[in-house]
């Protein structure tokens, strides 16, 4: 009997936890032939979300927590979780089930007959979101896919079904800055995309501010091209031609009309302007060398504080 691990990162979800829970029993009912087990990753909640997982953990023993000792973030969450399952597929889906559970017993059967290797999710509408946030999505995945060689499909949501040998390969890149869409598109496999409308929020807020979503874009760029840092060779060559064309055109204006001292206003503007260019090119080489410095020091991706598996070591002691 094949078993099926449910990865779900939470941060402060005490109110989606138990609307979450309700609704993946149906779904698990649903596929009796199946053997389940929810990982729930708690990653720092300031709430009651821990206190939920573990009284999840004690009335189900298909429910699992890990509790991390502070906020590393959804990439690690997802990490910790895929290194955690056992299953002989892993799904990865979101607790605020914008993620509908429903749709499991369908790609569980896509990977079953079709010769798939993944099956994941994008959605095709955004209603309930700001116009603003749809566009500056839409506009990253057009940039990020012109500049990088590892594709990253418009609208793909991080919910997914995988066979083991995917999350196999998905676990060998333990890079420190992760950028899970990039690094499932990089490892390759056949995947099979399922679409649906959006679908919002069942219960508490969203976690991502429009500043937390930009960096996470950065993490993105940096992650998956070095086009950025050829765009700062080009436009650094193109400086320079210009700054040679400039000197040319004041000597042969000096030597032909003299040279009135006069345009001071203009060239503050354009000092102003190469100095712009010239921080924004040193600020793109030291993001790349940021990433750099944090990938050699080998720090942990995260760091547990508790989980279940813990508590079963504890009762076989005794």
């Amino acid at each position: 009997m094949d078993k099926i691990s449910v990865v779900v990162p939470c941060y402060n979800e005490e109110e989606a936890l138990p609307v979450y829970y309700k609704e993946m029993c149906r779904v698990m009912d649903e596929m009796k032939d199946v053997v389940f087990e929810l990982i729930f990753v708690d990653d720092g909640s300031s709430d009651a979300t821990l206190g939920i997982m573990k009284d999840l953990n004690e009335k189900d023993s298909r429910c699992r927590y890990l509790s991390f000792s502070r906020n590393f973030g959804k990439e690690a969450a997802i990490y910790a979780g895929l290194k955690a399952s056992e299953g002989d597929y892993v799904a990865l889906m979101d607790v605020d089930l914008q993620d509908p559970p429903t749709l499991l017993p369908e790609m569980y059967e896509i990977l079953q007959e079709d010769g798939y290797d993944n099956v994941a999710t994008k959605r095709v509408t955004r209603t309930g979101e700001p116009r603003i946030r749809s566009f500056l999505s839409e506009s990253f995945y057009k940039f990020v896919n012109a500049i990088s060689k590892t594709e990253i499909v418009d609208g793909a949501r991080d919910y997914r079904l995988m066979k083991r040998k995917m999350v196999q390969a998905v676990l060998e890149m333990s890079e420190y800055n992760r950028f899970s869409k990039g690094i499932f598109g990089w490892v390759g496999f056949r995947t099979k995309w399922l679409q649906y409308d959006n679908i919002e929020r069942s219960a508490g807020k969203t976690k991502w501010s429009m500043w937390k979503l930009f960096k996470y874009s950065v993490e993105g760029i940096t992650g998956f091209s070095v086009a950025p840092l050829s765009l700062a060779s080009v436009v650094g060559v193109l400086f320079c031609l210009l700054s040679f064309i400039m000197i040319a055109v004041i000597i042969v204006r000096t030597l032909v009309w003299g040279d009135p001292v006069s345009g001071w206003p203009s060239l503050a503007c354009i000092i102003f302007m190469v100095s712009g260019v010239q921080l924004l090119c040193t600020g793109i080489v030291g993001e790349y060398l940021s990433k750099t410095y944090l990938e050699t020091k080998k720090r942990p991706i995260f760091i547990l504080k508790d989980s279940s598996d813990d508590k079963e070591q504890k009762h076989e002691r005794a």
